[in-house]
């Protein structure tokens, strides 16, 4: 199995910065792309930020500019580096990645999509 662990939210002043990490573990073959997606309560989840394995990245409108994702393809994990936040940033921060896993016939490989459990962000004064 794969397991995505979130760390790094808080509370946080409006104008302020957060950074938050996600380390993947378990039986990892290669991790492809990685997200950053956000939900507040009633609503859908919505994609922040995403990141592939080379490193090409894209954004929300909302946060362009604002917000920067990065990965350290080593470590498994991927960052999400937030500044200048608003109240309206305040949300449960969700990672989600393509994991590519090897199957159980010798040479097969598989993608799975994996989400982590969430990390409170809450920006307020």
């Amino acid at each position: 199995q794969v397991e995505l662990v979130e760390s790094g939210g808080g509370l946080v002043q409006p104008g302020g910065s957060l950074k938050l990490s996600c380390a993947a573990s378990g039986s990892i073959f290669r991790i492809n792309a990685m997200r950053w997606y956000r939900q507040t309560p009633g609503n859908q989840r919505e994609l922040v930020a995403a990141i592939t394995s080379g490193g090409a990245t894209n954004y929300a409108d909302s946060v362009k500019g604002r917000f920067t994702i990065s990965r350290d393809n080593a470590k498994n994990t991927v960052y999400l580096q937030m500044s200048s936040l608003k109240p309206e940033d305040t949300a449960v921060y969700y990672c989600n990645a393509d994991v590519t896993r090897a199957g159980a016939i010798r040479g097969t490989l598989y993608e799975y999509n994996y989400w982590g459990q969430g990390t409170q962000v809450t920006v307020s004064s």
